[in-house]
């Protein structure tokens, strides 16, 4: 075939694509409906369709609980840091969770 003859074909292509996209878009305008190519765009409101976004949604909606045992300390050991877990205010001493109750500590779960 011919570069001539290429050409010729690739220009019939693209005026008959060019005349399909604005006769639809001229339709679209005269019937007030959406065309068939350019669609209206609609937002979508409410939980994600897709298997990993629901996933990520409960990973986000999830919280933490805290358990107090029935194990008490008079001090805290060396190092700890305050902090908030679950509105709950705590002392974080490495592993180990600690709440003040009246003068001790009381051991926490953190769950």
């Amino acid at each position: 075939m011919s570069t001539k003859r290429t050409f010729s074909k690739f220009i019939s292509a693209a005026v008959m694509v060019a005349a399909l996209v604005v006769t639809d878009g001229w339709l679209s305008v005269l019937s007030g409906q959406p065309g068939f190519i350019a669609t209206q765009a609609q937002a979508r409101v409410g939980r994600p369709v897709t298997p990993g976004s629901v996933a990520g949604v409960a990973r986000r909606t999830t919280r933490r609980t805290i358990r107090r045992t029935s194990m008490y300390v008079a001090a805290l050991p060396a190092g700890c840091a305050k902090t908030s877990v679950g509105g709950a205010v705590v002392w974080r001493c490495g592993g180990a969770y600690y709440q003040s109750a009246g003068g001790r500590y009381v051991v926490v779960n953190v769950d």
